[in-house]
Parts: structure tokens; C-alpha cells; sequence
């Protein structure tokens, strides 16, 4: 994924002319751009949105929180649902978290070269809707089997993270993409603490109490039609967030790459098979990969079976685990984007070495870190360490 959005910054700078600006030619843009970059910016602008950098920004941080909601949003419910089908044994829940991570990984090799080809705004909104869609039918499962290919499925919403860093990169300078890669991508992933939250400790009590029927129902029924059927709320949020993105935001600076066709300066031109081998050959891409694979596979870990972890080990129920666990994800709200400004500021002393610095420190630490929380032994101080 690296290569390829490397090979799309090189692409806007050898393929597009730089006539023009975003959309009216008389327009200007209300952020500092970089002509030699074909108008991205070269600052970012918290608390704007305008269009089309500052707009895209935020439409890609908030489709992947969206996004990441919906591929978490049964995870606080699965101690629930194992008590409602107690077939479903602990393998069975561990199988349908690998199955999850295995839909994402297909989807991102996926999504990468399609981003080269249609952009990111057309694919956020085909993902969001898309992934609703098992997402909503979480109340079906009877058995193990139908809980495993669910969260299958389910895990095409976790593609949204190549789309957010792609859209990012499209919309910001070199000198701050890093940055701005690390805002979207942390305030993203911000999706897994706030769907422990909003499911496990919000909208299930809430769902309860609809069900209960002034006693009439029994407390495992009460259960049972609550996590049936609170993943509608995420499902619908996903499809009306992706429309909406679909009609106020834009794929580039330019404009959207429909209209980049029409004036012959797309800059989608590459072959999608062709973009997708230039990556795979390179080493680099690899490196990247196992590192990823540790630091990513540690959170994903942790977002899977956090709740159902203090729900078994410390006696907690399933609205406490869930709160517990979505400390985790709120980290990200200042964690991502702590490690993306470190890594443009060692940019700036070191270049790339620099980067590779603070990225080798936070392994390191995230390696030690899981040796402290594995063997704490109190709640606390699990907490704590988490």
C-alpha cells in the first residue's frame, strides 16, 4: 500500500499539468497549496471544512470511524450471543475474529490499485453501504458457522482505513501528509472504543429496556432481542454516512476524477493489475508489512476480545466490559496522531531514517507493553497497562 500511494504522488507530479485549480477556474482555495504538487495542501486546518481539502479530511476521518464501528459492533456482543447459543464455544469466537482480520486483508489488496483507478470518495461510500449489510443481519446467526461467515463479510468495512490514508495523501503536501495521515487514520480508529461504548454499554442496556415488556419476556429473551437487533443502528449510519460523502466531498484537489477524465487530466490512468505488481515486487512493501502485521495484529487483537477478556477474567458484565474496553480505542484520538507528527518532525532532522526511528521505538514499546498487561493480575492494573 506504501508503493502504491507513493506511485500516486509521483504521478500527480509527472502526468497532470498544472493548469487549473479545484473546479471554477476563478476559484481560489481558502488553504495554502503547493502548485508543484498539483494543489495539495501544505497545512491542515482543524476546525475548517471547506471543500475541497479540509472537507475531504474530515469526510475521510469520519467514514472510517463509521466504517471501523461497523466491523467492531458485534464484538461486545459476543458474550451475549454465546449465551444465547451456547453451541458457540470460545475456538468458534476466536475463529470468527480470524475470519474478520481475513476479510479485511482481501479487501485492502483490493481497494489499493481500485483507489489508483476511481478514487476514494466513489469506494467509501460503496464499502459503507456494502458492509451494512451483514452488519444489519447480525440477529440471524444460529450457530457457529453463521456467526464466522458473517464476520467474514462484516470485515470488508475494515478496507476503509487504505481509503481514508489514500484520500489523505491525495489532499495534502509531502510535508504534511504524515500528519494528516495519522489524524484521519487515529480519530478513525477512535471507531473501536466508541463502538464498545455506543453497543456494548449504551445502546444494549437501552435495547433491554425497550424489550422487557413490563416482565412479561424473561431476562435471557430481553438479552437475546437486544443483541438481535441493536446492530441496525451502526448498519443505518454506515449507508447514510456514505451517501452523504458521496455528494459533498471531492476525490482531488481538481475535482472528482469523472470530471479529471473528461479534461484528459485524471491522474487513474494506471492499469490496476499493474499498480498492484509494482507493490508486491517491491521489498520495501514487505518490511512494511510484517511491521504492520505486529503493531496492527496487537490492536486488533486487543478490539476483538478486550470485553469478552475483562468479562471472563474479572468478573465484569458485558455493559462494564464494554466501557472497559473502549478506552482502547479512545487512545487513538491523540496516539496516531502523537506518532504521525513525531515521524514528519525526525522527517525534517533525519529524513526518512527518522522515520524509521520513531516507528522502530514504538514496536519496541508496544512489544513490552503486551509482556505487562498479559501478566497483570488486577483490574487496574489491567487498565492501566492496556
Amino acid at each position: 500500500y506504501i508503493i502504491w500511494k507513493k506511485n500516486m504522488l509521483q504521478k500527480a507530479d509527472t502526468e497532470v499539468g498544472t493548469e487549473g485549480i479545484w473546479k471554477d477556474q476563478n476559484k481560489e482555495y481558502d488553504i495554502k497549496v503547493d502548485p508543484k504538487q498539483e494543489y495539495r495542501a501544505s497545512e491542515i486546518k482543524l476546525l475548517s471544512c471547506s471543500r475541497p481539502h479540509s472537507r475531504a479530511f474530515h469526510c475521510s476521518w469520519i467514514a472510517w470511524v463509521v466504517g471501523f464501528s461497523v466491523w467492531f459492533a458485534i464484538v461486545p456482543l459476543l458474550s451475549e450471543i454465546q449465551k444465547t447459543i451456547p453451541s458457540i464455544t470460545k475456538r468458534d469466537l476466536w475463529t470468527s475474529n480470524i475470519m474478520s482480520v481475513s476479510g479485511t486483508i482481501l479487501v485492502r489488496f483490493c481497494l489499493g490499485p481500485a483507489c489508483d483507478k476511481y478514487g476514494a470518495r466513489i469506494l467509501f461510500t460503496f464499502l459503507l453501504c456494502l458492509s451494512a449489510i451483514p452488519s444489519a443481519l447480525t440477529g440471524i446467526i444460529q450457530s457457529a458457522n453463521d456467526l464466522i461467515v458473517l464476520r467474514l463479510f462484516i470485515g470488508i468495512a475494515g478496507g476503509g482505513f487504505v481509503l481514508c490514508q489514500f484520500w489523505s495523501s491525495c489532499m495534502f503536501t509531502k510535508e504534511v501528509v504524515g500528519t494528516a495521515n495519522a489524524y484521519v487514520a487515529g480519530w478513525g480508529n477512535v471507531g473501536g472504543g466508541l463502538t464498545q461504548l455506543l453497543i456494548g454499554s449504551i445502546l444494549f442496556p437501552f435495547f433491554k429496556t425497550l424489550f422487557d415488556n413490563d416482565g412479561i419476556r424473561t431476562t435471557a429473551q430481553v438479552s437475546e432481542l437486544a443483541w438481535r437487533t441493536v446492530s441496525i443502528v451502526p448498519a443505518t449510519i454506515a449507508v447514510i454516512t456514505g451517501i452523504i460523502i458521496y455528494f459533498v466531498s471531492d476525490d482531488t484537489p481538481q475535482g472528482n476524477y469523472t470530471e479529471l477524465k473528461k479534461q484528459k487530466t485524471s491522474t487513474s490512468s494506471t492499469d490496476m493489475t499493474t499498480t498492484f505488481w509494482v507493490g508486491v515486487n517491491n521489498r520495501n512493501t514487505w518490511i512494511l508489512f510484517f511491521q504492520y502485521f505486529c503493531c496492527f495484529g496487537v490492536e486488533l487483537t486487543m478490539n476483538n476480545a478486550a470485553a469478552l477478556y475483562f468479562h471472563e477474567r474479572f468478573g465484569q458484565n458485558t455493559e462494564n466490559a464494554a466501557a472497559i474496553a473502549s478506552i482502547f480505542g479512545w487512545m487513538n484520538l491523540f496516539a496516531r496522531a502523537l506518532g504521525g507528527t513525531l515521524s514528519d518532525f525526525m522527517n525534517t532532522k533525519m529524513g526518512m531514517k527518522g522515520r524509521i526511528i520513531v516507528l522502530t521505538f514504538c514496536l519496541i514499546m508496544e512489544g513490552l507493553l503486551v509482556f505487562v498487561f498479559a501478566n497483570t493480575t488486577n483490574l487496574i492494573g489491567s487498565i492501566v497497562s492496556m
